[in-house]
């Protein structure tokens, strides 16, 4: 005898629209000089070079001038946009509406953040040109770039990274904060290392766990997966907070209904950003594999 019951199974459908693994929050803003609202095409970065006492040797005697150098940079904004559609007539077919629920919305900000982040990593490493075009473009010097040399993300390398910034009057003496980009490869690496002291291993737990509120050799860590990948070879960025400039020149999210699309409701962001580096003395590169 053919056993019906089964014809009468019925299948629960998710009631909710669930975002696929991702980072959602921008890593990086937090840890630069944002310049806030941004008018017109572009922002500058004006910059004086140091100076340094002379002897006073005569008594009145004529004042001694030093001219000082200025000089200023350009950071030209960049605008994006992005758009999900959903036809009128697909909602009554579905149990979830997706854009009054806000998952449409959720991803466009999620977007938005992780573009955030890429301009600003682009900008720590790249280069950057002077407003009038005499000098420049800027780029890092050589004394900043640690090489791969063949390893990973080893404790030689963020020692000597370090030193690069103690040896450029850059830390917390004069207010400075210090930031490390990491992968999740250079955290294996890090962990993997031999040449760590059971103190450094427990203070890089941090690493493991993912937590990004403490800091280790000077650094705080910042967990940042889109570092660059050039065969294999993995280029990330330590930088301190005020050797980037982020700047922002509108931002809108919008829901609207389209009658040139037959009523489609169409969720958008929309947003101008741009971001430049205000000296290369604050930023190393550091290059593993």
């Amino acid at each position: 005898m053919t056993d019906t019951v089964t014809r009468q199974f019925v299948t629960q459908f998710d009631s909710d629209l669930r975002l696929l693994a991702q980072q959602k929050n921008s890593r990086l803003r937090a840890t630069v000089f944002d310049r806030g609202t941004i008018e017109g095409a572009s922002f500058t970065i004006n910059n004086l070079d140091k100076v340094e006492m002379d002897e006073n040797t005569v008594r009145h005697g004529d004042t001694l001038w030093s001219d000082i150098d200025h000089t200023a940079r350009t950071v030209p904004m960049r605008d994006f946009f992005k758009a999900l559609p959903l036809d009128k007539a697909d909602v009554p077919k579905m149990k979830v509406n997706p854009v009054t629920g806000g998952q449409y919305m959720q991803q466009l900000v999620a977007a938005r953040n992780r573009k955030i982040d890429d301009i600003i990593f682009a900008a720590a490493l790249g280069s950057i040109n002077s407003v009038d075009g005499s000098t420049g473009p800027y780029t890092l010097p050589a004394g900043q770039i640690i090489a791969a040399g063949g390893t990973g993300l080893t404790k030689a390398k963020i020692i000597q990274a370090r030193t690069i910034f103690m040896a450029n009057e850059i830390g917390e003496e004069d207010d400075e904060e210090l930031f490390m980009l990491y992968d999740a490869l250079g955290a294996s690496q890090i962990l993997a290392d031999t040449t760590l002291t059971s103190a450094d291993f427990m203070a890089a737990k941090m690493l493991q766990t993912g937590e990004v509120s403490g800091k280790w050799m000077g650094f705080t860590w910042i967990p940042f997966q889109r570092v660059q990948n050039a065969a294999g070879v993995r280029t990330t960025a330590a930088y301190s907070k005020t050797a980037l400039h982020f700047g922002t020149g509108f931002e809108e999210g919008d829901v609207a209904v389209r009658a040139d699309k037959k009523n489609t409701t169409q969720v958008s962001m929309a947003g101008s950003y741009a971001a430049g580096r205000q000296d290369e003395k604050k930023v190393v590169q550091i290059s593993y594999q």
